[in-house]
């Protein structure tokens, strides 16, 4: 069974961990007192006296992984998060280190070797857990180790699992089959085929070599959920829940313990936080007057431009809808023909539109015409970074189609966006521009928002969708 491959890898990575920590001490000394660049009159204690830590040094190590979930499952475990394991393990054992050598007043153990300890141990770490990840799904795409898993249900989440499965095959799960009492026997969802009824699921119990039952019920079927756990639970295979209610619930939900009753929030937003806001508040005030300052010769170029080429305002305003709700004029460089309210009212613009201007065009293609948005910013209608501002008749119109629409508006809008820079913007769909807006939303770091500005260079001023 996969759970006795797990407790053999689980040993493997230990004893690999031991050594690596052991390996990149040493070559860490050698590097400090004997290689080429070694400092010969840094060593107040003698090579013994250094190897000596190593009693202390080894499981000192393999407990802060421990504690930083570096022996959990890894099958479906993204890489960013190993390395971050990693590195955060390290960061700990090097204060810790050094924390001990003040404690017990050996001020003249090499600070030095500590660091190069630090930087080697993360590298190999990190080499190991890539050349190991690599073996696994080699030998997960040759049929072994594999994971068997039955679901209880057939449902939106039974579906969204089994797609999530069948798009990454090297996490080595296959699916026996599916237990349902509404779905017809035979039914088939990306070659996983419906077995039987729930009922079913006391007679495969006993018989079945699995490794785990994923419960995937349906929303109506809710009622049996608590009999099927049990059922499941007295087997001893491992059970896990998928909820199919995943369009209300956040991908990381934010929960709140009642006095031992666990209640879930239906919507976490970050920005709601203060600090978060404040901090987010601050960046966009000191980005926007650098941004004013920086590119006012550059602006004064594009007015004189836009004045010379066609008749009308420079700057062109218009009503957006924004934080709470709010309506607000939004300022971009005027790129139409001078139309009446009702023309401008049809709708955004599409490719070869007739209303847009030439020098518009170009400047609508490399986001030129977004400029006078940082004066939005810096009043605080707009941030540099968040979803875009729609009209007020789109907002009416969108948020009785789309689910979910209005979340948009928990935070301020933006002059680029994680939708922005993947390519929806103009003309492209709602939904999916909606589905990376409240990625942004219920994932937001200044890390992010930083990101979001780099590839804005690279990705968001010219757009094959911006006409």
């Amino acid at each position: 069974m996969i759970k006795d491959n797990q407790r053999v890898l689980n040993r493997l990575h230990i004893v690999l961990d031991a050594i690596i920590v052991t390996v990149s001490y040493l070559l860490a000394w050698w590097l400090k007192f004997e290689g080429p660049f070694a400092d010969t009159g840094a060593g107040a204690y003698t090579m013994e006296f250094y190897f000596s830590a190593l009693y202390f040094v080894v499981p000192a190590y393999l407990l802060l992984f421990y504690l930083n979930k570096m022996y959990t499952p890894k099958r479906t475990q993204r890489i960013e998060t190993v390395i971050t394991q990693v590195f955060g393990a390290n960061v700990m054992g090097a204060v810790a280190f050094l924390v001990c050598i003040g404690a017990f007043k050996i001020g003249d153990f090499s600070r030095g070797l500590i660091g190069l300890f630090a930087i080697i141990n993360v590298i190999l770490l990190i080499l190991e857990r890539l050349i190991v990840r690599s073996v696994l799904r080699h030998v997960r795409a040759k049929g072994l180790n594999m994971k068997y898993v039955l679901l209880v249900g057939y449902s939106r989440a039974a579906e969204e699992y089994i797609t999530r499965i069948k798009m990454n095959p090297q996490w080595g799960y296959i699916v026996r089959g599916i237990l349902d009492d509404k779905v017809p026997r035979g039914t088939m969802y990306k070659g996983c085929k419906v077995i039987g009824s729930i009922d079913n699921l006391t007679d495969i119990l006993p018989m079945s070599q699995l490794d785990e039952i994923a419960v995937t019920l349906s929303l109506a079927d809710y009622d049996r959920l608590e009999e099927i756990v049990g059922m499941c639970e007295k087997s001893g295979v491992h059970t896990k829940f998928i909820p199919d209610y995943n369009s209300l619930i956040p991908n990381k939900p934010y929960t709140e313990d009642l006095n031992g009753l666990p209640v879930i929030n239906i919507r976490y937003v970050p920005l709601s936080n203060t600090f978060n806001a404040l901090c987010k508040r601050i960046v966009d005030i000191l980005g926007s007057l650098t941004g004013i300052i920086l590119l006012s010769p550059f602006l004064i170029i594009v007015a004189i431009i836009i004045k010379l080429t066609s008749k009308g305002p420079i700057i062109f305003k218009q009503e957006r809808v924004g934080l709470h709700n709010k309506p607000f004029y939004m300022y971009k460089f005027r790129t139409m023909y001078v139309q009446s309210e009702e023309e401008e009212a049809k709708g955004w613009t599409t490719k070869d539109d007739p209303r847009v201007t030439k020098v518009g065009k170009f400047f609508r293609k490399t986001s030129i015409d977004e400029l006078p948005q940082l004066f939005n910013i810096l009043v605080g209608d707009m941030s540099i970074v968040g979803p875009r501002p729609e009209r007020p008749q789109f907002v009416e119109k969108f948020k009785e189609e789309i689910p979910r629409y209005m979340i948009k508006h928990q935070v301020r809008p933006g002059l680029t966006g994680w939708a922005q820079i993947n390519g929806y913007r103009g003309d492209t769909s709602i939904r999916r521009r909606i589905d990376y807006d409240i990625y942004y939303i219920e994932n937001w770091t200044m890390g992010f928002d930083f990101k979001i500005m780099f590839l804005t260079i690279f990705r968001g001023f010219m757009n094959e969708n911006a006409y």
